[in-house]
């Protein structure tokens, strides 16, 4: 019997990150979950035996402590990041854009630069970027979650070039509405505001997600899915939806 691959992915706790580890469980993967909430990582992940780790990707130790002992990574999704407020540029905290910009695009970095060696060795090895429709429409109030999700997209391209002969793909899929705890996190625990992000519509969910993304890991080995973009019926912008 062949030794089952290995999947790692980044906050994993809940919400995406957790539907795209079921899945990949699921389609016969070794789970390495990391995030920093790990009492609700083992949660998802224990079911199906997953190696459930302590992991903030803000942190270069923790990314290290993290990826220490994979040497054959086949899949690594980078799942992490998120959105904090919706303020206009007048009105930017500071303290958020350092957050998202350290969550989405720093960890994305780091986490990826440890496992390059690693993913390079499964022969191939896959990388998978989060990303969001948010990277390819700016909106008012949106500025510095766009410009970390834009920064996502342009390092999944660099990516693309800078491994190109390399036995490694690449991967963007960048959903529209997901209704996880995403907006709940970027309204800082204000849940009627929150709960008004989806109201008469019905969004993506994460398991809507975590079938693209379990997909393009699937595809032949000669296939490579530059990007996925998907978004609910009900919606055909970052800024135009219809609700009932």
């Amino acid at each position: 019997m062949s030794e089952r691959k290995i999947a790692v992915v980044t906050g994993a706790s809940s919400g995406i990150g957790a539907a795209i580890a079921r899945d990949l469980a699921a389609h016969g993967y070794h789970l390495i979950l990391g995030a920093r909430r790990l009492d609700k990582l083992k949660e998802v992940g224990t079911p199906f035996g997953a190696d459930c780790r302590h992991l903030d990707v803000t942190s270069e130790q923790s990314v290290t402590e993290f990826c220490t002992s994979l040497n054959t990574v086949s899949v690594l999704v980078n799942n992490a990041g998120g959105a904090l407020g919706l303020d206009s540029i007048e009105n930017a905290v500071e303290e958020d854009w350092q957050q998202m910009y350290d969550t989405n695009v720093l960890g994305l970095m780091r986490v990826t630069r440890a496992l390059i060696p690693a993913l390079e060795a499964a022969n191939p090895g896959h990388v998978v970027n989060i990303g969001s429709i948010a990277g390819r429409e700016a909106y008012p109030g949106g500025a510095g979650y766009n410009a970390a999700k834009f920064a996502v997209k342009a390092i999944t391209q660099v990516m693309r070039m800078e491994w190109l002969g390399r036995p490694i793909k690449v991967t963007e899929v960048a959903p529209g509405m997901v209704e996880t705890e995403f907006s709940l996190v970027r309204f800082k625990g204000d849940e009627e505001r929150a709960s008004k992000v989806y109201s008469g519509l019905t969004p993506l969910s994460a398991a809507d997600v975590a079938d693209a993304v379990v997909w393009s890991v699937t595809r032949p080995p000669h296939v490579n899915i530059d990007e996925i973009v998907m978004k609910p019926l009900a919606q055909a912008s970052a800024t135009m939806v219809s609700r009932t």
